[in-house]
């Protein structure tokens, strides 16, 4: 979660101080069993106050935008999904979130394509950095207007100049995997969310005092509501070196802190709770037409249930440091390459393609 577009990714010295992959790949797999929680939290509050939280979720007609040149369906029943967390600054309480200036539009912060083999009794979740360089194909645009394809272009900033269809197009031309389904979450429905389950209680690493957010904590466990909490996983110049990595620990420590407490809450013995919840998630979430109401949704999480969140694998895209310019990643070949083809496949990714020169993993 990004604050600043243009943040430079770490050079090579940095890397020195880069989280350790493994700790990447559990931040990652918390925030997918984080998904999971939500979806089925909707599902369970399908049937009652339908019209209103139905009417909450937003859809994108990712189909209609892409039209029919686009990489073939996996020739099993196995589906991909893409999950985007972003920075919306549409409106005025999440330009608020986002720092009160005169910020516009919204990037995709965080970026998973989701692989749920045939049979749905696992998942694997491939990240994509937010500094990779990738080549833009040619999209339409929210507008209806059009743009041109662009090489070297920052995958973050790709949400931001065109909107969703273009980050689904964008994936599926640099990955040859057809996406089914787009699911996205924003800021302000993340402070919603962490409200309506009554707070999240984290361990505070340090004593943290960010002047940019205004988010002062003490070292120890603290009880953090909505907006304590997202200036929490969203600050860098509070912790560390001031850059993306500082964060990446507070983030993943969030995760798994708000992934508990919604494990613990009580939903179908509390309706009211329940609905709270399920209001919130609903009204964060967009989606693609497909699952854009309650009762597909709903049936989308119930064919999930034989995926346990805990035993997903997680993988980050094998990305190596730009030669022209280190401050950006492009993806790694040919670990890339085998890594996509096997998600074709709908088969196992080989170990080989998972290790990335960036990570020296």
């Amino acid at each position: 979660m990004s604050n600043d577009e243009t943040t430079p990714a770490p050079g090579p010295r940095a890397s020195q101080r880069r989280a350790r992959p493994r700790r990447r790949r559990r931040g990652l797999k918390i925030a997918l069993g984080v998904l999971c929680v939500l979806l089925l939290a909707t599902g369970s509050t399908a049937y009652w106050l339908y019209s209103r939280l139905d009417g909450n979720i937003k859809g994108v007609d990712i189909d209609k935008a892409l039209g029919d040149d686009r990489p073939e369906k996996l020739p099993t029943s196995g589906q991909n999904l893409l999950v985007l967390g972003s920075d919306s600054r549409a409106g005025a309480e999440n330009r608020e979130l986002g720092g009160g200036g005169a910020v516009s539009g919204a990037r995709s912060d965080t970026a998973l394509v989701v692989h749920i083999p045939e049979g749905r009794s696992k998942a694997v979740a491939v990240s994509i950095p937010r500094d990779t360089l990738v080549t833009r194909p040619a999209c339409a645009g929210d507008n209806g207007s059009t743009v041109s394809a662009e090489e070297r272009v920052m995958f973050n900033s790709v949400y931001a100049q065109v909107g969703p269809a273009c980050v689904v197009k964008t994936v599926e031309k640099m990955s040859g995997v057809r996406i089914d389904h787009y699911l996205e979450i924003d800021f302000a429905g993340f402070k919603d969310l962490v409200d309506a389950i009554g707070g999240v209680t984290v361990d505070v690493p340090q004593d943290i005092h960010d002047k940019a957010s205004g988010l002062n904590l003490t070292a120890g466990p603290q009880r953090l509501d909505g907006t304590e909490s997202l200036a929490y996983v969203r600050t860098r110049h509070g912790i560390g070196d001031g850059s993306d990595l500082g964060r990446i620990g507070l983030q993943q420590q969030f995760l798994l802190a708000l992934l508990s407490e919604v494990k613990s809450q009580d939903l179908l013995g509390s309706p009211a709770s329940s609905y709270r919840i399920a209001d919130s998630a609903t009204k964060a979430l967009t989606t693609d037409s497909g699952l854009a109401s309650l009762t597909s949704l709903a049936e989308f999480a119930r064919s999930m249930n034989g995926v346990d969140p805990g035993s997903m694998e997680t993988i980050m895209l094998p990305v190596a440091y730009d030669t022209i310019d280190p401050n950006r990643v492009i993806a790694a070949e040919p670990q890339a390459g085998r890594l996509w083809k096997a998600i074709r496949e709908d088969g196992t990714i080989p170990e080989d393609a998972k290790k990335s020169p960036a990570t020296g993993g």
